[in-house]
């Protein structure tokens, strides 16, 4: 489906942009078998000028001959989006929503035909294809839907699949994750200013370390704190850091801060 099929991306804002350069990048797909859309006409031409896409106003057209639709619009504007093209999908196309909190029953509830769905949770670093997704399947999709969803967000990133409950926690966690990395790595700059070094030299000490950091965790498949006992020598200054945090509440304010998040999610839909 995906290799051989069309692709509609409706609300091809910077996500949709970037899942179509992913794409094009990968070589999974042909510029010529993608249509997008979006609420302003000068945005399609420049994304038909840049990418080679086909492109159009009107979400109806767009669906009515894609194998595969991307529903890529904000949570709020997805019941105006289905109500336009609910009529019109068919059960042998495959719909992927990765608008935030919209669960796969709301969207099959508002489609006249059975059609396969996969709900997908992407976030901001599948901009330099570095990104985490997570999809669920809703009650229509195959494992062959699975796959193909799969194979298109690999392109951007590493995928995993849940089970749909989780996914407003996964919303909090990796998809605004990075506003809280990165509210990490300025501090630590900052810290590096505090001590005498450099803006830039810190920012960017900073920024590598946590990503460093990260590609630890995924390579060696360890658990976070055997990789942290691995840097905390005894009497050494990393502990003294480290009992700073604690003090701080660092460990229990990021936990606090996805349980909060997880609970806006659940809100979005109607918000």
């Amino acid at each position: 489906m995906l290799r051989d099929g069309t692709i509609a991306v409706l609300g091809a804002g910077k996500l949709g942009e970037t899942l179509i350069r992913g794409l094009l990048d990968a070589g999974v797909v042909d510029p010529g078998r993608i249509t997008v859309t979006a609420a302003h006409a000068p945005r399609v031409e420049r994304l038909r000028g840049e990418l080679g896409v086909a492109g159009t106003l009107s979400n109806a057209d767009a669906v009515a001959g894609a194998d595969i639709v991307v529903l890529a619009v904000k949570p709020q504007q997805v019941r105006a989006v289905l109500a336009d093209i609910g009529t019109r999908l068919r059960t042998e196309q495959l719909l992927i929503s990765v608008a935030a909190s919209v669960g796969t029953a709301f969207i099959e509830k508002h489609l006249a035909a059975p059609v396969p769905v996969i709900r997908a949770m992407p976030n901001t670093p599948c901009m330099l294809k570095a990104g985490m997704t997570a999809l669920a399947s809703g009650k229509n999709a195959t494992p062959e839907h699975l796959k193909t969803a799969r194979e298109m967000f690999a392109s951007i990133g590493r995928t995993v699949i849940a089970d749909e409950k989780h996914m407003d926690a996964i919303t909090a966690l990796s998809a605004s994750g990075p506003a809280y990395i990165y509210i990490v790595i300025e501090s630590l700059a900052e810290g590096g200013v505090k001590v005498g070094l450099p803006r830039d030299m810190a920012t960017e000490l900073a920024a590598q370390t946590v990503l460093g950091a990260g590609a630890m965790v995924l390579a060696t498949g360890e658990h976070p704190a055997k990789l942290k006992d691995l840097v905390t020598t005894p009497a050494g200054c990393t502990i003294d850091g480290i009992l700073e945090l604690e003090d701080g509440g660092l460990r229990v304010t990021l936990i606090k801060a996805v349980v909060k998040a997880t609970q806006r999610a659940r809100e979005l839909l109607e918000s």
